[in-house]
Parts: structure tokens; C-alpha cells; sequence
């Protein structure tokens, strides 16, 4: 793993100064939301402070397992990544489109919007970086934008963290989006903690990150600090749980629609959804629309959905994927290959949770791995999985 960037500015903040960068950005109205611990796991939601983040606790995740551990110190980035997403608050679950109202002179519709919130992200990791940056591609470009997306997104402020634990379904490394945090923050945080310290390398992204960095109480950072997060950084990257190949996986997929690998994963599959749901990059929806009982008004309500429901797939007549077989083969071949075609990247960023929050223990990996080890070319070749 390359050492941390040398061109862009690096500060070192206490925990006293990193309780400053939160007050700072409230102060400048942002609504500040980062990891909290709430329901047996770790969520993201609004902070005030360090008294709210997990200090002290870590995750031990698994193919369909969750669990949190006290850690043996006080770091309060010490975990991998939980059940939600930053996709959460940029592009929420549920969201009111528009209004209809019955007037004197006829209906009167009504954008639902309102001022797009502003928000500032604490404790971004490198995969949830990249994830948000392919739904930019989805939301933001092309002649349609998506208006409250793109409202959400542009005065978002987003402060990193290098990841410094490396969960057994993470597998960020082999899709080139981590563990270090490279672009797309404003700040980045290091968390440096051993029996003599417990303090942040901080490094700066943008002008608004060093802005807003001049402002709090910090001191120039050290070589031997530098060398030091370069070193967590380099040690999280060795303990990746998992490894996806990815030299010629888009064709593999596209080119064996008819592999039984598919139908042995239908057997176990439960087509609830969860790995959609999950996923930081996912971004398939439905629209309800909705009335009074007087006939007076309505309106229409934006709603997650997923590929994995049947009635997803509806046209006139049925559903076009009507098993589980066909509908776990269009999501992994969307994700890992025709998401490519679409938008030019992957819409995988191997953060795992679609491994650990499966009901089954479906593995991603394992499910691609099994493919590509039927075919005589492709079997028992490293590709580096890059």
C-alpha cells in the first residue's frame, strides 16, 4: 500500500480537536451525521459530539453474521462498515415526488422538496466513497438529473476515515476502492491510537476542508505520523476477509446465462432482498401514488425497491423473472458486468455487506468464483483481482 499523499496538506488533531471540527460544522449549518451505536449495531445518525460515537467497540462480521465486541482500547473508528449506507440520506428510502390539490381553479400540483438539507458525513470509508461516486454517475449525469440528489450531493461535506480494521466479508482491495480513502472527501482522519496516544492525522481534500481545518486547534504532523497511518493503512489492506477476481468477470457473467452454479444458489436463496437493501450502491426504485378519501389530493411517493421482488420485473402479463434463479443472475450480472456497459465502472465496491446481512451467507465471491473455476481458461489463473 502507497504511503499517504506527501502534495496535500496533513495536520494532526487531538481528541479535543476533533470535538471542534464537529462543533465547527454545525456551526456552519450543517446537519452532522456519523457512526452511532443503537439496536445491536452500528448505524449512522446524527452526532453532537464524541460522547456519541461507538468508542471503544468493534464488529465481527460473517456470511449472515453480525455481531459487536468490546476492543481493548478507546478508538472510535475501530469497526468496518455496518448495515446502512451513506446512501440512506443522499438518496433516502422513501420520498415524496409531488402534490396535487384540488383548487377553486382546478388541481394544483406541487413539488414535494423543500431546501435540500445540508449535510456533513463523519467517518466515511474509502469503499462508501467510491459507492457514492457511481451514484453520482447514476443521479447526476446524463440529460435527467436526479434534482433532489444532485441538491443533497453538492453541499454535502464529507470527512473520511482510512479504514483501520478489516472486516471477513470486505473485499474493498480487490475492487480498487480501499481501504484508503484517495479523493471525493473534503478531510480525511487517520486514527492513531496506542498506549502513549490517541489522536487523528488529518488530510485535506479540498478548500473547504482547509477552511474549515485553519480554524481548529491542530499542529503540523510529523513524518514518523505520517509513516504511522501509512502503517494502518498498509495493514488493513493484509487482512482482507475475502478476494474477487476480477480480470474478465464481466464477460464471464454475460457469457454464461445458463451456468448451473445459477440454479445451486436459487436453492438457498430467499429472494428477501437484503443484499439490495443493503447496498451502498443499489438504487432501484418504485412509485406509489396516493389520495384522500374526498378525492381532493394526491401524490406521488418514491420508494426503494428491488430486483429480487417479482413484481420488480412486471410488464403486462407477468413478471418477466419469475424465479429465484433469475433474479439473483440480474443482480450479480448487473452489479459486477452490465453495470459497466451502463455507467462505466462496477457497481461493486466490495464493502461485504451483502455477505454479512444475507439471511443464507450467500458470499459474492465465492458465488463468482464457483463460475469462473467450471471453465477450463479461465480456472486457476491469479489475475491479481485487479
Amino acid at each position: 500500500m502507497d504511503a499517504l499523499p506527501t502534495t496535500r496538506t496533513c495536520a494532526i488533531l487531538d481528541r479535543d480537536g476533533l470535538q471542534a471540527l464537529i462543533a465547527a460544522l454545525a456551526a456552519r449549518g450543517y446537519q452532522v451525521l456519523g457512526p452511532v451505536l443503537r439496536d445491536g449495531a452500528i448505524l449512522y445518525d446524527e452526532i453532537a459530539g464524541l460522547a456519541d460515537l461507538p468508542a471503544g467497540w468493534t464488529d465481527r462480521q460473517a456470511p449472515g453474521r453480525y455481531r459487536l465486541e468490546r476492543r481493548a482500547d478507546e478508538a472510535l473508528f475501530g469497526f468496518a462498515v455496518g448495515p446502512q449506507s451513506w446512501k440512506r440520506f443522499l438518496h433516502p428510502p422513501v420520498e415524496t415526488l409531488w402534490r396535487a390539490q384540488q383548487g377553486e381553479g382546478g388541481l394544483l400540483f406541487s413539488t414535494a422538496a423543500g431546501p435540500s438539507p445540508r449535510y456533513a458525513f463523519l467517518g466515511v470509508r474509502a469503499c462508501e466513497l467510491h459507492a457514492i461516486a457511481i451514484q453520482d454517475r447514476v443521479f447526476c449525469e446524463g440529460p435527467y438529473p436526479e434534482p433532489g440528489y444532485a441538491g443533497r450531493r453538492r453541499d454535502a461535506f464529507i470527512v473520511a476515515v482510512n479504514c483501520a480494521e478489516a472486516g471477513d466479508t470486505c473485499f474493498c482491495a480487490s475492487m480498487d476502492c480501499g481501504p484508503q480513502a484517495e479523493d471525493g472527501f473534503d478531510l480525511a482522519l487517520t486514527e492513531l491510537i496506542d498506549e502513549t496516544r490517541h489522536a487523528f492525522l488529518v488530510e485535506v481534500g479540498s478548500a473547504a476542508g482547509e477552511e474549515l481545518l485553519a480554524g481548529l486547534p491542530q499542529r503540523a504532523a510529523a513524518d514518523a505520523e505520517r509513516a504511522a497511518a501509512a502503517a494502518v493503512v498498509a495493514r488493513t489492506a493484509s487482512q482482507m476477509g475475502r478476494r474477487l477476481d476480477t480480470a474478465g468477470l464481466k464477460e464471464l457473467l454475460q457469457d454464461n446465462p445458463e451456468h448451473p452454479r445459477w440454479s445451486e444458489v436459487a436453492e438457498r436463496c430467499l429472494s428477501c432482498a437484503n443484499c439490495t437493501m443493503v447496498c451502498p450502491t443499489c438504487f432501484c426504485t418504485t412509485v406509489e401514488d396516493r389520495g384522500d378519501l374526498a378525492g381532493s389530493s394526491a401524490e406521488r411517493v418514491r420508494k426503494w425497491d428491488s430486483c429480487f421482488t417479482l413484481d420488480f420485473s412486471y410488464l403486462h402479463g407477468g413478471s418477466v423473472r419469475q424465479s429465484a434463479r433469475a433474479r439473483y443472475r440480474q443482480w450479480m450480472t448487473h452489479k459486477l458486468a452490465s453495470w459497466i456497459d451502463q455507467f462505466g465502472t462496477s457497481g461493486c465496491v466490495g464493502c461485504g455487506r451483502c455477505i454479512t446481512w444475507c439471511p443464507v451467507g450467500i458470499d459474492i465471491t465465492e458465488e463468482a468464483a464457483a463460475i469462473r473455476a467450471t471453465l477450463p481458461e479461465l480456472r486457476g489463473e491469479d489475475h491479481g483481482g485487479h
